[in-house]
C-alpha cells in the first residue's frame, strides 16, 4: 500500500522549519534552510521519475 503525504502538510512542515531557522539562525539559516529544501525537492522530482537531469539543466532529450 503505497502512502503518500498531502502537498498542504509538506508546506507546513517546510514552513515551520524555515520559521525555526529564522528565529533561531537568523536570515543566514533561513537561506540556507531555504536552498537546501529547493534542491532536496529537486532531487525528490528526479527520484520519481516526474523530472528528467536533461529539464533540470536544460538539455533537450
Amino acid at each position: 500500500m503505497e502512502h503518500m503525504m498531502s502537498w498542504p502538510v509538506v508546506g507546513l512542515a517546510f514552513g515551520t522549519v524555515l520559521g525555526f531557522a529564522a528565529a533561531f539562525g537568523g536570515f543566514g539559516a533561513f537561506f540556507i534552510v531555504l536552498i537546501l529544501g529547493l534542491v532536496g525537492f529537486l532531487i525528490g522530482r528526479v527520484m520519481e521519475g516526474e523530472l528528467s537531469l536533461g529539464q533540470l539543466f536544460g538539455k533537450r532529450p
